[in-house]
């Protein structure tokens, strides 16, 4: 059962062929802390379908006519194969991670998503990193690319993959919650590391 901890509200989005494990760890361990996060499809279908072919039930749709992003407090970006280049041409949603950039509220993505911030221009003489495989995406478009699983500069999250969301749902539980509401969730999950 959700009990709510905090009014911060995360968007996670959803496209056809995304790494369908990236998305929902990093949203259950929100889910998990009590952070408010809505699964959002990029299109008006929303059942999206994974890249491993697993079908996602989104709880909402960006085309619903009461959608904002001006609702939520932060974006999250999963990774995979078509769905990173599905999220790239999603023009509203790049619109939004510019818009969220700019004006401080926080950017987070994983795997090769990483790559749409940096095509946008946001990991500009910033730190970050990717799925090894497109690594030279940052680096092609100015950023620091780090080998650590997560790396926080600033309002940008930036994470290497799959066996990295763990750390990356936990880092933005402790960036929205804190550390006690870390341990508390590494301890629901049996977390060792």
């Amino acid at each position: 059962m959700f009990k709510q901890a905090t009014t911060t509200r995360v968007a996670a989005f959803f496209a056809d062929g995304l790494e369908e494990c990236e998305a929902l760890v990093v949203c259950d361990l929100l889910y998990r802390s009590g952070i408010p996060c809505d699964k959002v499809s990029i299109t008006d279908n929303l059942a999206v379908v994974s890249s491993h072919e697993a079908t996602v039930v989104c709880d909402r749709s960006l085309t619903d006519e009461d959608f904002s992003f001006d609702s939520y407090d932060l974006l999250f970006l999963p990774g995979g194969m078509p769905g990173t280049k599905n999220l790239r041409a999603c023009k509203p949603l790049c619109e939004a991670a510019s818009s969220f950039v700019a004006s401080g509220r926080t950017v987070a993505a994983v795997c090769a998503a990483p790559s749409i911030l940096a095509e946008l221009g946001l990991l500009e003489g910033r730190r970050a990193t990717a799925n090894p495989g497109f690594q030279g995406v940052l680096a092609d478009h100015g950023a620091t690319v780090s080998q650590d699983a997560v790396v926080e500069d600033g309002n940008l999250v930036t994470s290497q993959g799959l066996g990295t969301c763990i750390e990356l749902g936990l880092t933005l539980v402790r960036r929205i919650l804190g550390g006690d509401a870390v341990r508390a969730c590494g301890d629901q999950i049996v977390y060792t590391r």
